[in-house]
């Protein structure tokens, strides 16, 4: 099934070791359930860096883009509850993108994720760079080992700055997230090196690109909280 909606947040950072098994127990118990309430919120996924690391990336799965700029949303915002103040200093190297979904073909919450963060280079070039990738986006589902591919550009909304984001001192930005899952993790790991290689993109035209590769840790839909 591809993505559940028009749009996404995507967000990546790191969470110290000592602090992780109370992070995972408060974003699972009280974030999760909190945001999932939010209306336009349908899916939640949170995925740990592979191999071990402090590296985690969380996705929202949203209705679209104006979920991002509605009441119900700016209000958790803007006040976090307790536990959540307590957590968010911990959120480190905070990469935060509020995106629409450009291209989203099968599956999302499979076993393995690979994200690369990349940017049309120059700016100009968005089009072609979308263009080639999108044949390669319908077709990667099918492959030995993968089970989606997913294109989102980041488009934030005209607000404030929240109460959330001062305390984590400010996010960076993704320009655009390339979202590979896979039951096979060797799939990902043949993408990464080889049609998804930094020189691969580039000749495309894409620049500023970052790879990541995640285990699923945990995935829910509004339902799943009742």
């Amino acid at each position: 099934m591809a993505l559940l909606g028009g749009a996404a947040l995507a967000m990546w950072w790191e969470i110290d070791a000592a602090v992780f098994d109370e992070f995972a127990h408060w974003h699972a118990h009280e974030h999760f359930p909190e945001r999932l309430a939010i209306p336009g919120f349908r899916r939640a996924s949170r995925w740990r860096q592979a191999g071990g690391g402090d590296g985690v990336f969380v996705m929202y799965e949203l209705a679209g883009r104006e979920v991002l700029a509605s009441e119900a949303y700016l209000d958790r915002l803007n006040a976090p509850s307790p536990w959540s103040l307590q957590m968010m200093p911990h959120h480190r190297h905070m990469v935060r993108s509020q995106c629409e979904v450009l291209a989203s073909h099968g599956g999302v919450t499979a076993n393995h994720a690979l994200t690369v963060r990349l940017s049309p280079q120059p700016s100009t070039a968005a089009e072609g760079l979308r263009a080639a990738l999108a044949q390669r986006i319908a077709a990667w589902p099918a492959c030995p080992g993968l089970a989606g591919a997913h294109l989102l550009c980041h488009r934030a909304p005209a607000i404030a700055q929240t109460t959330e984001q001062k305390i984590r001192g400010g996010d960076a930005e993704a320009d655009w997230v390339l979202l590979l899952t896979a039951y096979d993790a060797a799939a990902l790991t043949a993408l990464a090196q080889g049609e998804l290689s930094a020189d691969a993109l580039a000749a495309v035209g894409a620049g500023e690109i970052t790879h990541g590769q995640y285990e699923l840790a945990y995935a829910a839909v509004p339902n799943d909280m009742a």
